[in-house]
């Protein structure tokens, strides 16, 4: 018997459906697809999240000293003549960074073995294109979702059986995070 479910599309075409699927289930909280799917990328989401919880405070936070372009009121970086060539001036600033410890640093990079990137659109028509955001997902996981479930020993997904799918007939389900 074989250990997962080949939902009727070959390797590479699965995995790229469980990866997107996973990804819009963790960014979103919820998604709608069939029971076969939804089994499976159940698997696959609760150890992405079971790894957020083992590893969500294995970091240590460390003052850096970072050079920073100064900006005038509209935004844009104050410039100044020197030597005939305009040079942009930079502020040094003391910033407290999070660095990953090495057994976290492995789990970030499990998990993006995984997700896909997630790029965050706003809602208005207006500079749809410019005020796009990326989503660091990993980062979500281990400070909001990490925290959440950690006095939860697994079954972190929820399987919710919402009837037949009108078009083939499938089991339509909702699969959302407890």
């Amino acid at each position: 018997m074989a250990g997962y479910r080949k939902l009727g599309k070959t390797s590479s075409q699965r995995k790229a459906l469980i990866r997107s699927q996973v990804t819009a289930l963790l960014y979103n909280g919820k998604i709608v697809t069939t029971e076969a799917r939804a089994k499976e990328i159940r698997k696959v989401a609760e150890g992405l999240i079971a790894l957020a919880v083992k590893e969500k405070d294995n970091f240590e936070t460390v003052k850096v000293t970072a050079k920073v372009a100064r900006k005038d009121k509209d935004g844009k970086r104050v410039k100044e003549v020197v030597n005939g060539k305009k040079v942009t001036v930079y502020d040094e600033v003391e910033k407290e960074i999070k660095k990953d410890l090495p057994s976290r640093l492995h789990a970030r990079r499990q998990m993006l073995k995984v997700l896909y990137d997630v790029t965050e659109v706003p809602a208005q028509a207006a500079g749809r294109k410019k005020n796009t955001k990326s989503v660091d997902l990993p980062k979500k996981l281990f400070e909001e979702v990490g925290p959440k479930y950690v006095s939860r020993n697994g079954g972190y997904t929820r399987i919710v059986k919402i009837g037949q799918r009108k078009g083939d007939g499938a089991m339509a389900v909702v699969l959302e995070l407890v």
